[in-house]
């Protein structure tokens, strides 16, 4: 029997979801704690950056660096950037850390800032399956942290969460989260009970899935949240195949607020504000009133609160509901969330020019 368009039981969401990749999600709490013995197994040496952490990558490689800086908030004691392109930051030198993560080994622009730290003499750690990355770090002596092949590079991102914390620790930059991020994997257990292909059509990320669906989708987010909304814009865009916008509070009230006056006209657009306890009070009241303001002009309006006591539980119970969403989007579409068609075929075009 075909499972109905709109239904998102495990049938129906199989029915679509041709390479599973619903049951990487599902592995949430269990790559997490994988990705922090494998953190372990490395034998990575502590050593001082005063120059801090950089974590050069792209799309679901970096996205995990990203993470890990808002877990660690203003609980980091030294600067950590995130580098997504071929360039180190200028200011990269002897006493900064570079932390390579590419799950291919073979993205090209992280192979670049790789040979790029090692001629500034940065210090170099290397987080992959394998490709050029691995092959060049061995040869080098460069510290490999091996990550587990079969996903898409997107559903690796715990492994490059927890990798980036515990490099982020190693080097001086940062607290060592090993506790928090063993209640983040419970705390994800319990709302996969919640959330998850098994739980009522009504909980929250089918009926979010609902209300989004046939929108262009703005998702809005701050401090704790804002690389959030980032990977919830990636998610929708790779998963769901749907362009999807990203902005971030208090910046969108300064300009694009203004921009939903015309939304209507153009089409259906909705917006999602994902909210965090720990957030400025006056954020949080900008959320509800920029909420309001706009609500008459969008399709739909949301706002998600973050779940959880620690920063990381709360970083990762946003984490594992939009990417719930996404695929439930991708179900609602009808979509295989999995195949990157286009990405592919630049890919290609890249390697033969």
């Amino acid at each position: 029997m075909t499972p109905e368009r709109g239904e998102l039981t495990r049938e129906a969401i199989a029915a679509i979801d041709k390479s599973a990749l619903l049951e990487d999600i599902l592995g949430l709490p269990e790559q997490l704690r994988d990705a922090m013995w494998r953190a372990q197994s490395a034998q990575l040496r502590p050593h001082d950056a005063p120059g801090g952490l950089v974590v050069a990558g792209m799309g679901g490689s970096a996205i995990g660096g990203a993470l890990a800086r808002a877990a660690l908030g203003d609980r980091a004691s030294r600067p950590i950037m995130l580098r997504r392109g071929y360039a180190l930051p200028a200011w990269t030198a002897t006493d900064t850390t570079v932390l390579c993560a590419s799950y291919s080994g073979n993205t090209e622009e992280t192979l670049a800032a790789y040979e790029a730290a090692g001629a500034l003499g940065a210090r170099r750690i290397a987080v992959t399956t394998g490709g050029k990355l691995a092959e060049a770090a061995r040869a080098e002596g460069v510290p490999v942290v091996p990550v587990p092949g079969g996903f898409q590079p997107r559903a690796a991102v715990a492994y490059t969460f927890v990798i980036a914390l515990e490099v982020a620790w190693l080097c001086g930059a940062g607290e060592r989260l090993h506790s928090e991020i063993d209640v983040a994997a419970a705390n994800a257990e319990r709302l996969l009970a919640e959330w998850g292909p098994d739980a009522s059509e009504e909980s929250l990320p089918k009926d979010l899935a609902r209300g989004l669906h046939g929108t262009i989708v703005q998702v809005a987010g701050a401090g704790l949240t804002a690389p959030i909304a980032y990977r919830w814009k990636t998610q929708m865009n790779e998963n769901a195949k749907t362009p999807c916008f990203v902005g971030e509070l208090p910046e969108i009230d300064h300009n694009e607020i203004e921009g939903w006056r015309g939304a209507a006209e153009l089409g259906a657009f909705s917006a999602v504000f994902l909210d965090d306890s720990d957030l400025h009070p006056r954020i949080r009241q900008r959320i509800e009133l920029t909420r309001g303001l706009i609500a008459s002009h969008a399709a739909a309006t949301y706002r998600i609160d973050s779940i959880g006591e620690t920063p990381t539980e709360r970083v990762v119970s946003l984490l594992l509901l939009g990417d719930l969403l996404s695929l439930y989007l991708a179900v609602l579409r009808g979509i295989d969330p999995s195949p990157v068609a286009l990405l592919d075929r630049l890919k290609g075009e890249l390697a033969r020019s």
